[in-house]
């Protein structure tokens, strides 16, 4: 149990600064330059823009029956923390309000607000919170399509928003930048959830695969498999050396495997996602 408080404790830490980096994404660069990021957040600036009402309060307020929806379908445990995020998020963007904006060109603002909204939803995300918004219903929807990144979804969604932005500030090209600030943000994110994940995946056939094989395993350190296989022409037994080795390595495994035999035929290709030691948990709940 005292563990378990110790974590809660670290995860509202976590959730509080940030909600910061995501307010300071929203009031120092977005807002400002007149940028609705999309989602609940862009429909805050929107309607700040035509009511007045702090944007920090829009979005609490936006969010009540989003948050309802949450703990219909996630229950309370999840939803403390997702409130807690929704609260932080809210007060430390009313704070911001009285702040200037850190730079009055929007290609920069849609850069750096783009990619600091991102690093803020990434790691609310992995405390196994959210934002609120579209958060919550992109959660959902991850659920049923997990295909999907978190990333794309959120584009989808922003998109629309931000052609409403558009259409109601009757500026193309505020528009197009709030469109970038999107396109990175979804981008960014989705490098703070799953890491660079590319991987090179490698066949190599040779006919000392014992040889090439021992080598890989001691000088690269890298973990291979055995395949049997028959040469189509001759009818010809061999062995066929399969890997996964991270972007980094794929070279040095490319020259210790001719080093050991310069006549090995090898195919290499892209693995965009891996599961297993060393990588991801396909068990783990996957944002």
């Amino acid at each position: 149990m005292k563990k378990k408080g110790i974590c809660s404790i670290k995860d509202l830490f976590i959730i509080a600064a940030a909600s910061l980096v995501y307010a300071a994404g929203i009031k120092l660069f977005l807002d400002p330059n007149n940028l609705a990021p999309g989602g609940v957040t862009g429909i805050a600036v929107i309607l700040n823009r035509l009511c007045g009402i702090e944007t920090g309060t829009l979005y609490f307020l936006l969010n009540i029956p989003i948050v309802l929806l949450g703990i219909w379908k996630f229950g309370w445990r999840f939803i403390v923390k997702t409130a807690y995020a929704i609260v932080m998020t809210s007060v430390f963007t009313n704070l911001l309000s009285g702040q200037e904006a850190l730079t009055s060109d929007p290609l920069l603002a849609a850069m750096a607000g783009g990619v600091l909204i991102a690093c803020g939803i990434g790691m609310i995300f992995k405390t196994g919170a959210t934002t609120g918004g579209m958060d919550i219903i992109i959660k959902i929807l991850r659920q049923k399509y997990r295909h999907l990144k978190t990333g794309f979804l959120f584009q989808c969604a922003d998109i629309v928003v931000v052609s409403i932005s558009g259409f109601l500030f009757r500026d193309l090209n505020i528009a197009l930048y709030a469109l970038m600030a999107v396109l990175i943000c979804g981008r960014a994110l989705d490098y703070v959830l799953y890491g660079n994940d590319e991987a090179r995946m490698i066949y190599i056939i040779t006919g000392k695969p014992r040889e090439v094989g021992q080598k890989l395993l001691t000088d690269a350190e890298v973990g291979v498999t055995y395949f049997q296989g028959r040469g189509g022409w001759t009818g010809e037994e061999k062995q066929v050396i399969f890997c996964i080795v991270r972007k980094q390595l794929a070279p040095q495994v490319e020259e210790l495997a001719k080093s050991e035999d310069p006549a090995a035929f090898m195919i290499i290709t892209s693995a965009s996602e891996i599961y297993g030691e060393g990588y991801k948990d396909f068990f783990a709940d996957r944002l």
